[in-house]
C-alpha cells in the first residue's frame, strides 16, 4: 500500500523543517523604476511603456556568488529566486518567449548563474514562478482584478484563449524542472478570484511536476488563500495543496495546523523593508534584532522564515540589507543550535521571551531582563543543567531565597549570588540551553 499524501509530504519536508531559515530574492525589470515589484499594476503601465526597462536592463554588477556567500554567512540554508514575476519577464533562457534576460543587454541566463552559485555554497535552491502574467497576450486583462489594463476596454480578451496561456505556463514550468538540475523548492504565486485550483489545470500540473522531480516541495498557492475544502489546512488536502503553507508579511499567532490540530509545515515570507522588489526610497528596514526575534518566533511555532531581499538594477543587494544579514549571521553562528532542527516546545510561552526545543534540549530565548532570577515555570526538578549557548559558560540553576514561594518552578541566573539582578548578555536574544531530565 502506497504512502498517503500527508505521509509523502512529511518525508519531503524533513530537510525544510530542519533548515528553518531561507532567503527570498525578488528581482527583475522592476528594479529599474525601483518602486516595488507591483509598479505596473499600481501605475497601470502598458507593455509598450514598460518596454523601456527591458531595453535598459543590464545588471553589470550581478554576481550571485556574492549573494550566496551573504546568504550562507547570514545562517540561511536555502534560497528562492523569482524566475518569472507577474510582469512576465523571465530571468532564464525560456524557449517559449523572447521576453527574457538572454535577450536584454545582459545576454545572460541569470537563473542558471544563481543556481550554480548557491549550490556551490551548499545551499538548497528554489525558483519562484508567477502564475500571473501581465505581458502574455492571452492572460485576462480588462476586468481582471490585478492586470495593469484592468480598466481599459481596449484590452478586452477572449476567455477561450486562456488555454493558450496555460499551455505556455505549463511549458515554462516544465523547462525549469527539466533544464536546471535538481530543484528543492518550487514557489508558485498566486491564486485569486476564479483563478485558483483547477483553473490552472493544477492536477495535471502537479502530475507533471512529480513525474520530473518527485522530491521537490511546493507552496500552497495553486489554491486561493484560505480556500475551503481540500486545502492544506484541512484533514484531507488535495493533490495540489502543496507541501507547506505560506503566510505573507505576518507570523500566524499560534502557528499553522490542520482541522485536527496537527502542525502543518509552514514558512512566513517577510520583506526586509516594505517592498519585495527594489525600492530606491524604501528605508523602512527591520533591525537585525527584529529579524532574529521573528526567526525565533517562527521556529517556536514550528515554522520557517523566508526573508526577502530586493537587489537593485545593477544586480547588487542593498548595503543596508547586507549589514542586517551580517549581524543576524553573527548571532546565528553562536546560537544556531536553538534554530536548526528545533520546533515548538512542550511548554507555554514564557513571559520573558520564547522557547524552542529539540529533544531534551530546551532553548530559552530571553528578550526581557529579569528582576532577580529567571523563572522557568513548571520545570522544578526537571533541569539537569544549563549553559549560555553563545559561549558554553555555566548558568546557575537554583532556588534562591526569594523564590521559595514557587515550588513548581525552576530558576536560573547568570552569576552569583543568584538572587541578584544581572543584565542580559545579548539584548537582542540571549539563549540559554537547558538540558532536561528524562521523565520516567
Amino acid at each position: 500500500m502506497g504512502q498517503s499524501y500527508i505521509e509523502q509530504r512529511t518525508e519531503r519536508t524533513k530537510w525544510f523543517l530542519q533548515d528553518r531559515f531561507g532567503m527570498f530574492i525578488h528581482w527583475g525589470l522592476y528594479a529599474i523604476p525601483a518602486r516595488g515589484e507591483w509598479v505596473r499594476n499600481a501605475e497601470r503601465i502598458t507593455n509598450e511603456d514598460y518596454q523601456v526597462y527591458f531595453d535598459d536592463f543590464n545588471p553589470e554588477r550581478y554576481n550571485p556568488k556574492e549573494w550566496a556567500k551573504a546568504a550562507k554567512a547570514a545562517g540561511m540554508k536555502y534560497a528562492v529566486l523569482t524566475a518569472k514575476h507577474h510582469d512576465g519577464f523571465c530571468l532564464y533562457d525560456s524557449q517559449l518567449t523572447d521576453y527574457k534576460s538572454t535577450n536584454t543587454k545582459a545576454g545572460r541566463d541569470l537563473v542558471q548563474e544563481f543556481l550554480d552559485a548557491f549550490r556551490a555554497e551548499g545551499l538548497k535552491v528554489g525558483l519562484y514562478y508567477s502564475l500571473i502574467d501581465w505581458y502574455h497576450p492571452d492572460y485576462p486583462a480588462y476586468g481582471d482584478m490585478h492586470h495593469p489594463m484592468r480598466d481599459n476596454e481596449q484590452f478586452k480578451r477572449d476567455p477561450a484563449r486562456f488555454g493558450n496561456y496555460l499551455e505556455y505556463m505549463h511549458g515554462q514550468i516544465r523547462e525549469l524542472l527539466t533544464n536546471y538540475g535538481k530543484l528543492d523548492i518550487m514557489w508558485f504565486d498566486f491564486s485569486y478570484g476564479e483563478l485558483k485550483g483547477e483553473a490552472w489545470r493544477s492536477t495535471e500540473l502537479m502530475e507533471m511536476i512529480r513525474s520530473i522531480q518527485p522530491h521537490i516541495i511546493l507552496d500552497n498557492r495553486l489554491e486561493a488563500s484560505g480556500e475551503e475544502g481540500g486545502s492544506i489546512y484541512t484533514n484531507d488536502p488535495s493533490f495540489y495543496s502543496g507541501d507547506f503553507a505560506s503566510p505573507e508579511q505576518i507570523i500566524p499567532p499560534s502557528g499553522v495546523t490542520d482541522e485536527a490540530g496537527n502542525s502543518i509545515p509552514w514558512e512566513a515570507c517577510i520583506t526586509l523593508n516594505n517592498n519585495w522588489g527594489y525600492g530606491a526610497t524604501d528605508y523602512t528596514y527591520k533591525s537585525a534584532k527584529t529579524v532574529i526575534r521573528k526567526l525565533v518566533e517562527c521556529v517556536s511555532k514550528n515554522g520557517n522564515l523566508l526573508l526577502n531581499v530586493g537587489p537593485d538594477a545593477s544586480g547588487e543587494i542593498p548595503e543596508q540589507s547586507l549589514a542586517i544579514l551580517e549581524e543576524v549571521g553573527k548571532w546565528i553562528r553562536r546560537n544556531g543550535e536553538s534554530i536548526y532542527g528545533c520546533g515548538q516546545a512542550d511548554l507555554p510561552k514564557p513571559e520573558w521571551g520564547r522557547y524552542t526545543q529539540k529533544g531534551n534540549k530546551l532553548y530559552a530565548h530571553l528578550f526581557e531582563e529579569s528582576v532577580g532570577p529567571v523563572n522557568l515555570a513548571g520545570l522544578a526538578g526537571r533541569v539537569k543543567h544549563a549553559r549560555l549557548l553563545s559561549d558554553g559558560s555555566e548558568i546557575f540553576v537554583s532556588r534562591p531565597w526569594n523564590a521559595v514561594m514557587y515550588p513548581n518552578d525552576a530558576f536560573f541566573n547568570f552569576s552569583k549570588p543568584e538572587h541578584f539582578t544581572y543584565p542580559l548578555p545579548d539584548e537582542r536574544d540571549t539563549v540559554v540551553e537547558i538540558t532536561l531530565k528524562e521523565i520516567n
